[in-house]
């Protein structure tokens, strides 16, 4: 879409492709599938559509293990059919961004295999270091899911880096024939037109060269981590392995690949300096958005909402969101499930002063299903089982009917489909009081009337967060307590009179 300058806060919604609809009874949605229900994306009030990885994978990390950047998983479908998608979400007015997977790559990927090989060309594509003199790993740093960041390599006789699992061994970026690759990898999906890019763990891309072990954690560092800690990545203070030195500068790079018009919006995975990292990213025409965990991991809560505010210099260049591929479903974790708490976590959404990340089904109002360690494929979810994140529990196929495999499939499903009656899109479709159709409506608002979202004043008094706009002026009650307010809200997302509930938001107009 060339002609149609992107929105300065849009509305992007993910899709995990795999788990959106399956056309050919395989069990695995493609790209097909999406395409086919472009119309129902659309009619939500979303400005773009996020695709995770449909590209040839071994998936040993749910497609984030990339084997080819230029092409499609064969049971995903084809370029063709990637360009039918594109074709007829620009025809519905709906921008489409991809993701861009430039930390690392597979070990199943021909250029491992040829550095593995040392092969002259491919010799410095990944980040390769020999062992201390007593065989161990070159430092301290750790993989983001705990285990230690090096795998030894017998043919070559190093250690390989990966910042998340071992079969995904860390990209050289600062090699320049590195960069090369991945300036045509953005420059060939741009050319089929991708009008955006989403970039995985944008904080992972560099690191300081000296390999410099890092420090602990100190106290004040840790209280700063988002999420369980459980992890001992948390224990470090991470100045070495993440975006050190000249690492924001990078930046640039990805910008001038992308283009001017192209939306770049980063995965901030850094922990413990993630807002500050954020913002950074954003200055000075790099990023157009960055997205933290904090909200998600902190379960959503006032206090949560205002620490990121608080820590921010300018929150409308943060991405806000709730759930993912990567998080547990969040209306079951910071909240109580019911379809009343999600119209709260919706308005939270569509008052945002930043651009807006909604996960499928999250307008549906799904509560994460629990899954049997049998079905589990996800490498952080086992390694911590029965403890971990429940990121394979977030990608349970979509519900789009009632009965049998709920209209995602005519075959068996790739996970189990455990959801409960009556919660399909297709029944949420006609009834007007369904979470389904407060999203719409939420999502207009949005778009016809708060307009210029610059946030000009906002405050916390204990549970609850009060944000002012040049067009509006937002409540929300994260409290179990009703808080009074004045005058008829224009938007809520609970009745109102005189009192705004517990768990409940509101918009007035000025």
């Amino acid at each position: 879409m060339p002609d149609r300058p992107w929105p300065a806060a849009p509305v992007i919604y993910q899709i995990y492709p795999r788990s959106f609809r399956d056309t050919t009874g395989s069990g695995t949605g493609d790209l097909n599938g999406i395409t086919s229900k472009l119309e129902f994306v659309a009619d939500l009030g979303v400005d773009a559509i996020w695709l995770s990885p449909f590209y040839p994978s071994p998936m040993k990390d749910g497609g984030y293990d990339i084997a080819d950047h230029m092409e499609v998983h064969p049971a995903l479908g084809t370029l063709g059919d990637f360009d039918h998608l594109v074709a007829r979400a620009h025809d519905l007015g709906v921008r489409v961004m991809i993701d861009q997977v430039f930390n690392h790559t597979s070990t199943e990927a021909p250029w491992f295999k040829r550095s593995v090989a040392r092969d002259p060309v491919y010799d410095d594509y990944y980040v390769w270091a020999d062992p201390k003199p007593d065989g161990t790993q070159p430092n301290n740093w750790l993989s983001q899911f705990g285990p230690p960041a090096w795998t030894w390599n017998h043919k070559r006789r190093q250690y390989y880096f990966h910042n998340f699992t071992s079969d995904q061994p860390s990209l050289n970026l600062r090699n320049a024939d590195v960069q090369a690759e991945l300036k045509q990898i953005m420059q060939f999906w741009r050319d089929r037109g991708v009008d955006g890019f989403r970039i995985d763990a944008v904080t992972s891309l560099l690191f300081d060269p000296s390999l410099k072990d890092n420090p602990p954690a100190t106290p004040e560092v840790r209280d700063k981590v988002s999420g369980e800690n459980f992890v001992p990545y948390t224990y470090q203070d991470h100045a070495h392995d993440i975006l050190p030195g000249d690492g924001v500068d990078y930046i640039q790079n990805l910008r001038d690949w992308a283009g001017e018009g192209a939306f770049l919006i980063g995965e901030v995975t850094s922990g413990n300096k993630s807002v500050d990292l954020a913002c950074r990213l954003v200055a000075d025409g790099g990023m157009s958005a960055a997205y933290t965990t904090d909200l998600p991991e902190k379960k959503a809560t006032a206090a949560a909402y205002a620490d990121i505010l608080d820590r921010s210099d300018d929150p409308g260049h943060l991405g806000w969101w709730l759930s993912s591929h990567d998080q547990t479903r969040h209306l079951g974790k910071a909240g109580d499930g019911s379809a009343r708490e999600a119209r709260f976590f919706a308005l939270l959404l569509a008052t945002a002063p930043g651009s807006v990340l909604i996960y499928q089904g999250e307008e549906l109002g799904l509560v994460q299903p629990a899954l049997p360690k049998a079905a589990v494929t996800d490498p952080l979810d086992l390694l911590y089982w029965p403890d971990g994140p429940g990121r394979e529990g977030a990608r349970v196929p979509y519900p789009w009917a009632e009965g049998g495999n709920r209209g995602f499939t005519t075959g068996a499903p790739w996970l189990p489909m455990d959801w409960p009656e009556g919660i399909s899109a297709s029944v949420q479709h006609i009834d007007k009081g369904s979470v389904l159709n407060f999203y719409r409506d939420a999502l207009a608002f949005r778009r016809a009337s708060m307009q210029d979202l610059t946030l000009r004043h906002w405050e916390r008094d204990g549970d609850v967060i009060r944000l002012s706009y040049p067009a509006a002026y937002v409540v929300l009650n994260f409290g179990a307590e009703a808080v009074e307010v004045e005058g008829a809200a224009d938007l809520s997302s609970d009745r109102i009179d005189g009192t705004l509930p517990g768990r409940a938001g509101a918009v007035w107009l000025r």
